[in-house]
């Protein structure tokens, strides 16, 4: 059986129009859109949020009360948008008495591998999985992390379009989630689409071209996490400038309107709470410009996923 035909990078891979989803008085999902375009995109939200309902749905699990998910222009309940999926599960079902070896072997005769198709593509998924020279163990042997690349295998192993992965790194060392990390920038980087549902949330940092927060079964935000930051101009952003004189620049700074307050930190710093950063950035680069500031360095100190997911919550939690 030959992999999947790949989706045409042009357009979206998954979309998600008007989404809601409830079972019996609880309404999981409210009215959430969305699309997942191919390289890396993180979900992130609380327990509850609404989180494992979506991934459930574009993987054609459950269907919506209202409104349509679409994967590479098919209905997601449809085989053919199914075919184009590979799911990592965060739990772990499997047949603990196979090797990781015959797991993979299965996966593939399910997926339409027959013979010595079935077995040419199983060794070169557990290759890419780093799992080739270990796979002959039961699957009963194996730890947290090894269980989630056997899993990862089986999901990569009809070569899908949108890989879905629920906490991949769970349970995975260091070295390990570097590597797996590793991976799933390659897979990006040939077209697939990669969800990461993740809480470690510092991880999206460096991973993710893409974040979408949600909480209380809506989209709260999505975007890169400096379009999503740049979005949030009723919390501040704490901005640290390194310069020559901080004492003698200090009460100017104070005088912007997009600076709500200025503190020194020894011996050249100085910290700013900034309102608007757009605003700020623009009256500052007037600012040094015009002024002997001798700035070393400025940086914001608050534009990681873990912030912005904090302001998100707060927003969620004090609707104006």
């Amino acid at each position: 059986m030959n992999a999947a035909t790949p989706a045409t990078p042009a357009t979206p891979l998954a979309g998600v129009r008007n989404v809601s989803k409830w079972f019996g008085p609880l309404m999981a999902l409210n009215g959430v859109s969305l699309e997942i375009g191919p390289g890396i995109t993180g979900l992130v939200g609380p327990n509850g949020a609404g989180k494992t309902t979506l991934l459930r749905l574009l993987t054609g699990q459950i269907k919506p009360s209202l409104g349509r998910l679409e994967i590479c222009g098919h209905d997601a309940w449809l085989a053919k948008a199914r075919d184009r999926i590979g799911l990592c599960p965060f739990g772990d079902a499997t047949w603990d008495e196979l090797s990781g070896r015959q797991l993979i072997r299965v996966t593939a005769g399910l997926r339409g591998f027959t013979g010595a198709g079935a077995h040419r593509r199983a060794e070169v998924v557990l290759e890419t999985v780093g799992m080739a020279d270990r796979a002959n163990r039961p699957v009963r042997t194996y730890s947290k992390g090894m269980r989630q690349r056997i899993k990862l295998g089986q999901a990569l192993i009809h070569d899908p379009d949108l890989l879905v992965l629920d906490e991949p790194l769970n349970g995975v060392d260091p070295v390990g989630r570097e590597e797996l990390n590793d991976l799933f920038l390659a897979l990006a980087k040939q077209g697939k689409a990669v969800l990461v549902s993740s809480h470690i949330l510092h991880e999206m940092d460096q991973l993710a071209d893409r974040i979408l927060f949600i909480c209380r079964g809506k989209l709260l935000a999505s975007g890169s996490l400096a379009e999503i930051r740049d979005m949030l101009d009723d919390h501040p952003l704490k901005v640290r400038i390194s310069c020559e004189a901080p004492r003698r620049i200090a009460p100017q700074l104070l005088t912007f309107e997009s600076v709500k307050a200025v503190s020194i930190r020894p011996p050249e710093d100085l910290l700013l709470e900034v309102q608007n950063p757009g605003r700020f950035y623009a009256e500052f680069g007037e600012f040094a410009a015009g002024n002997d500031a001798q700035v070393h360095r400025l940086k914001a100190t608050d534009t990681s996923t873990e912030a912005v997911f904090d302001y998100l919550m707060e927003r969620a939690s004090h609707p104006k």
